[in-house]
């Protein structure tokens, strides 16, 4: 008999027996949300990352951050492609190691957001459109410059492609998103 996984968990085994269920349709080709929880360990990114690009998938963002739990991070890959492939690439994900569950959360009750830095060109009367702009989408103005505004924006990542889009191109001198983090609804396991 062999001694149980010291990552084995309840929460662990609830994962197992959902992945062991039959699964609905495979999601349609798009944009997939994928939940990974890891150990903390040199060379975990990269394993991970492998497993998108032995599948030739770009990995659209990545966003990793510490745990609940102490010694374990919470990675959050965003990327786009065929349903069918991509659950066989969380079953080989699932796999890895240091790898203590993976989930894609596309098609789960899930709560989304994402941040973005948007450094905005905007002196003499443009400072007051920028700012009615930034007012609309509940903005943060954190910097002001003679000749810029940098605004600090949350949402859903429509909101922040809309906020983006209202801006000439011109008008955006540099642009920082976090990528998108993901948190499974109610008691479900993210």
């Amino acid at each position: 008999m062999s001694s149980p996984s010291p990552y084995e968990t309840p929460a662990r085994r609830r994962v197992l027996a959902r992945a062991k269920t039959p699964a609905a349709a495979p999601a349609p080709a798009g944009l997939h949300t994928i939940s990974l929880l890891v150990r903390d360990a040199p060379g975990v990114l990269v394993r991970v990352a492998m497993v998108f690009s032995r599948r030739g998938y770009n990995i659209e963002s990545l966003v990793v951050s510490a745990s609940a739990e102490s010694g374990f991070s919470r990675m959050t890959v965003t990327c786009s492609g065929d349903g069918a492939i991509l659950e066989q690439m969380i079953q080989q994900l699932s796999k890895l190691v240091d790898v203590v569950h993976a989930l894609d959360h596309t098609t789960s009750d899930r709560y989304e957001t994402e941040i973005a830095l948007i450094k905005v060109r905007c002196a003499g009367p443009l400072r007051r459109e920028v700012l009615e702009i930034a007012e609309h989408f509940n903005a943060k103005v954190v910097d002001y410059a003679p000749e810029s505004v940098i605004l600090r924006v949350y949402g859903s990542s429509e909101k922040l492609d809309a906020m983006v889009s209202l801006f000439a191109p011109e008008q955006i001198v540099d642009l920082v998103r976090s990528g998108k983090i993901v948190m499974a609804r109610a008691l479900d396991m993210t």
